[in-house]
C-alpha cells in the first residue's frame, strides 16, 4: 500500500482498478471526464472506451455485467438524462456481475446548462446512491458499490459534483483485486423486461430497496460525529466538508455516505441527541423531506438555497454566525467569460454567417461560445442534439420563408452524440432545414476527447472514423458541401446556397481545432499603426488577441498579441483598411 494525492476522479479510476472492474464505457463531460481519461492508464485490466453518447455507455457496461464483469460508466448530470432510459430498466433487471455508474453535478453551474440533482434519478429508478466527501471515499466508494451491486443484484449510482470530482486529498492505494468472470445464465423472466415479466420484478425491486434501508442503518458509511448537543447536523458529500470547516466542534454531525435510501431509525437516534437539527444540502431537499417525512423536525431550505454551490461562508451566514477575518486585493477582479480561442475554426463561421442575421438554433460544445458578442450566433442552446430537431420544429411552426434565414450548427461529437436522429427527422418529414456540422476533430470542450468522427479511439489508435458526407447521404440528405470556416467568402456563399435551396441541406465547417498539437499555425499576424484607422472592425471577430489602445499621438490603434495569434486571418478580412498584415 502507498499514500498519494488524487484528484477525485483519479480516486474513483484507481478505484475501478482495485476492485477489479474489466469494461469500462462513458462520454466525455465536465466534471466526470477524468474518470474515464484515467481507466485508461490501467489498460492492461480495463478495457476503456469513448461511447457515442451516454445511453449507449450504460448500456455498454450493463451488457457487461450481463455477461458476468464487473462493469463501469460515466457521465456528467445531463447525461443521465440521456441514460435514464436503460438506467430505470436495468434497476428491475439487476446484474450478474457489479455495475456502477458514476454521475457528475455541477453545482453552480461551472461548466454545465443545468443545476439538476442526481438524486432524483437515484430515488425514481429506486437504485442505490453513494456519495463520497473527499478523495480516500471516492476510491472506498467505488469499491465499496460493487460488493453492493452484486450483494443486492442492482446498478449502483456513485455521485460525485464538481468540487469533490476536481479537488485532491490524500488517498492508500491498495493491489488489485482480481474478480473472476461469473458464469452467464440464461434468465428470461429476470432479463427480458416484458409486462408479464416486469410486474415481478417491481416487487422484487421495492423488496430489495426495503433492504438496503435496512443496511444503511448500520452501515459505516453514514456515521454520526458528536461534538456538542446544541446543533446537529445532517449532510452528504461537499456540504459536510464546508459543515465541518465552518462550524467544527461546535456542532455535532450524521455524516451519509449513502443518499438512497436514506436510514431511518439511526437518524431519529441522532435527532434524539441534539437540540437543534439542520439539514445542510446543496440544490434539492432530498434529505430534508425525508426527515420531516419520518418525523423528524428540522431546518433546511427555510435557512440555505436551493441554487448554487454552497461554502463555509454560505453556512456561517445562514446560520447568523460571523465570518472570519480575510484579505481582500482592494480593487474588484475584472471578470474573464470563457470566449473562443484564437485560431478557433468556429470564430470564421460565425463572422461569416453574421452578415445574414440568420436565426441560429444552438448546441452544446464549444462553439456554444459564439453565443456571446459580438459575434452572437446563436438564438438557442438546449442539449446536446436539440439544434438539428429544434430547428425543424421551428422552421415547420414559421414557414417556408423562415427556412430561407435559419440554420442550425452542432459540433462532429455531438452530431454523433444525438444529432443524427434530428436531421433523418428533417429528411423523412420533407423538412427544409439547413444544418451546419462544425467538424473541429475532436470533442473541444471537454478537453481534447477522440470521437467516432475522427478516427482514434480513447488511447489514440486507429480506427474507422464516420463519414459524415456519406451518413449525410446515406439518410437522404442529397445536398452536402464542405467549407473552410477560415474562407469567409466561400462561407458565405455556400451559406446563402443551402439556405435558399427547397430541400433539407447539410454544410460541414471543416478545420481542426486551434489547440491540437498537430496543427501547424501560420506566423502572427501585425497591425500597421500607419494604415490602422482606429475603426475596431477588426474587435467584431471576438478574437482575443486582439485589442485596442492610444499610441503617442493619442489615436486608438488595435494590437494583435503576437503571443496567442496563430495567422488565421480572419481579422485581416474584418479589416477594411488592411492594416493587417503578415510578417513582423
Amino acid at each position: 500500500m502507498s499514500k498519494t494525492l488524487l484528484l477525485g476522479n483519479e480516486a474513483v479510476a484507481r478505484g475501478l482498478y482495485e476492485a477489479g472492474v474489466t469494461v469500462v464505457s462513458a462520454y466525455p463531460g465536465t466534471p466526470s471526464t477524468e474518470i474515464t481519461e484515467n481507466a485508461v492508464q490501467y489498460k492492461n485490466n480495463i478495457y476503456a472506451e469513448w461511447a457515442p453518447n451516454e445511453k449507449v455507455a450504460f448500456e455498454v457496461a450493463f451488457g457487461a455485467a450481463t455477461g458476468g464483469a464487473r462493469s463501469f460508466c460515466a457521465m456528467k448530470h445531463v447525461g443521465l438524462n440521456v441514460a435514464a432510459d436503460p438506467l430505470y430498466t436495468a434497476s428491475y433487471i439487476g446484474v450478474n456481475g457489479g455495475m456502477v455508474c458514476a454521475v457528475a453535478d455541477d453545482p453552480g453551474m461551472h461548466s454545465s446548462q443545468n443545476e439538476q440533482d442526481s438524486r432524483r434519478h437515484a430515488i425514481a429508478a429506486k437504485v442505490p446512491m453513494l456519495e463520497p466527501a473527499d478523495s480516500a471515499e471516492c476510491l472506498a466508494f467505488t469499491k465499496l458499490a460493487y460488493t453492493l451491486s452484486e450483494q443486492f443484484d442492482t446498478p449502483v449510482l456513485l455521485r460525485l459534483c464538481t468540487r469533490i470530482a476536481h479537488s485532491r486529498s490524500l488517498v492508500e492505494t491498495a493491489p488489485r483485486q482480481e474478480v473472476a468472470l461469473k458464469p452467464y445464465t440464461k434468465n428470461v423472466m429476470k432479463n427480458v423486461m416484458m409486462p408479464a415479466m416486469a410486474r415481478p420484478r417491481h416487487e422484487v425491486v421495492e423488496k430489495r430497496t426495503d433492504a438496503l434501508t435496512a443496511w444503511a442503518e448500520t452501515a459505516p458509511l453514514n456515521r454520526e460525529e458528536m461534538h456538542s448537543d446544541e446543533v446537529g447536523i445532517i449532510c452528504a458529500g461537499s456540504a459536510y466538508l464546508y459543515a465541518r470547516e465552518a462550524m467544527g466542534d461546535g456542532a455535532s454531525y450524521f455524516k451519509l455516505g449513502m443518499v438512497n435510501p436514506l436510514p431511518v431509525e439511526s437518524l431519529k437516534r441522532f435527532a434524539a441527541k441534539v437540540k437543534r437539527l439542520i439539514v445542510v444540502e446543496e440544490l434539492d431537499d432530498i434529505i430534508e423531506t425525508h426527515c420531516r417525512k419520518i418525523g423528524l423536525q428540522v431546518e433546511g431550505k427555510s435557512l440555505f438555497p436551493r441554487t448554487g454551490e454552497f461554502s463555509q461562508a454560505t453556512i456561517r451566514a445562514a446560520l447568523g454566525l460571523p465570518q472570519p477575518a480575510f484579505r481582500t486585493f482592494g480593487q474588484e477582479v475584472p471578470s474573464r467569460p470563457p470566449v473562443l480561442c484564437a485560431g478557433c475554426p468556429h470564430r470564421g463561421l460565425y463572422y461569416a454567417i453574421k452578415k445574414f442575421h440568420p436565426y441560429v438554433s444552438g448546441d452544446i460544445g464549444c462553439y456554444t461560445l459564439g453565443a456571446a458578442a459580438p459575434l452572437s450566433g446563436m438564438d438557442t442552446c438546449v442539449c446536446m442534439g436539440a439544434s438539428v430537431s429544434g430547428l425543424h420544429g421551428f422552421n415547420v411552426a414559421r414557414g417556408p420563408e423562415q427556412a430561407k434565414t435559419s440554420l442550425a450548427v452542432i459540433g462532429d461529437s455531438t452530431f454523433i452524440h444525438s444529432g443524427i436522429t434530428g436531421l433523418i427527422d428533417i429528411v423523412y418529414n420533407k423538412g427544409l432545414s439547413t444544418v451546419i456540422v462544425l467538424d473541429n476533430s475532436i470533442t473541444g470542450m471537454t478537453g481534447h476527447q477522440n470521437n467516432p468522427a475522427n478516427g482514434l479511439r480513447i488511447d489514440g489508435e486507429p480506427t474507422t472514423a464516420v463519414d459524415l458526407e456519406a451518413l449525410a447521404r446515406a439518410i437522404g440528405i442529397r445536398r452536402v458541401q464542405v467549407v473552410d470556416p477560415f474562407n469567409i467568402d466561400e462561407v458565405r456563399r455556400v451559406v446563402q446556397e443551402e439556405m435558399a435551396a427547397p430541400e433539407p441541406s447539410l454544410i460541414i465547417s471543416r478545420r481542426p481545432c486551434a489547440l491540437l498539437k498537430t496543427v501547424k499555425h501560420n506566423p502572427p499576424l501585425r497591425v500597421d499603426p500607419a494604415v490602422c484607422i482606429g475603426c475596431k472592425a477588426c474587435l467584431q471577430t471576438g478574437c482575443p488577441a486582439i485589442s485596442v489602445h492610444p499610441d503617442a499621438d493619442g489615436k486608438q490603434r488595435a494590437r494583435i498579441d503576437a503571443t496567442q495569434c496563430v495567422g488565421c486571418g480572419v481579422c485581416s478580412y474584418a479589416c477594411r483598411p488592411g492594416a493587417i498584415k503578415e510578417g513582423n
